[in-house]
């Protein structure tokens, strides 16, 4: 077994873990092997441990990767994402956790709606309101949701968030938590279902979990330090 295939079966068991201490099913939780920087080579070594879905950072790193893969992996964009590279990407990603502008939101409605397609997004929620960090600001959000839900080739499957690092994964748990009761909030106002929460990575991703995540984003912890 490769070191990339052992890996990946030490963090299902801590996923499957994390699910029967917070009551839920194991497979309410999806792991995304994030797989930025990393040559095709390596990346088949956990595509060979069976897994499939991986999340890359950038636009032309993702393109240059797919066709050296198999044909049935599914590939989602996690990295902020520019308006000239819309039309470009969103034929060969299933997802975009990025959104976090009403701006790109309507590039890619537009031209979502040109080519005909229903990507999947998810908002990207900048938390902890850092100048450096990508994404909506909390309290911006009511002004804005109006808009985004408007946006109806855009198929809004929930929140994404990056907390500050910190070495201790517990400091994390109050980003998590609140991300959750921003969708709850969301939910409630909007009168629409939310259901994903794309949160935690490789040092926090257990506490991710508890606090609901559906998509956990693991680099380092499967493939080891870039």
């Amino acid at each position: 077994m490769s070191s990339v295939a052992e890996h990946l079966a030490i963090i299902h068991t801590k996923i499957a873990a994390a699910c029967m201490r917070s009551g839920r099913r194991e497979t309410s939780v999806e792991l995304m092997a994030v797989s930025k920087t990393f040559p095709p080579t390596v990346i088949q070594e956990a595509v060979d441990a069976g897994q499939t879905l991986f999340g890359e950072n950038r636009v032309q790193e993702v393109l240059g990767k797919i066709p050296q893969l198999p044909s049935h992996l599914r590939w989602h964009l996690i990295g902020p994402l520019q308006s000239n590279k819309v039309r470009k990407i969103l034929p060969h990603v299933e997802a975009i956790h990025s959104v976090g502008t009403l701006s790109i939101a309507n590039d890619i409605q537009r031209i979502a709606d040109e080519l005909g397609i229903r990507p999947t997004v998810y908002l990207e929620i900048n938390l902890a309101d850092e100048s450096t960090k990508h994404g909506f600001a909390v309290k911006d959000l009511p002004a804005q949701t109006e808009e985004l839900f408007s946006l109806d080739r855009l198929e809004i499957q929930g929140l994404m968030c990056i907390p500050p690092f910190d070495p201790d994964p517990e400091k994390s748990r109050r980003y998590f938590t609140q991300l959750r009761q921003v969708r709850d909030q969301l939910e409630a106002g909007a009168n629409r279902s939310l259901p994903g929460l794309s949160m935690g990575m490789s040092h926090d991703y257990h506490v991710a979990i508890e606090e609901g995540a559906t998509i956990v984003r693991v680099g380092s912890a499967i493939f080891g330090g870039r």
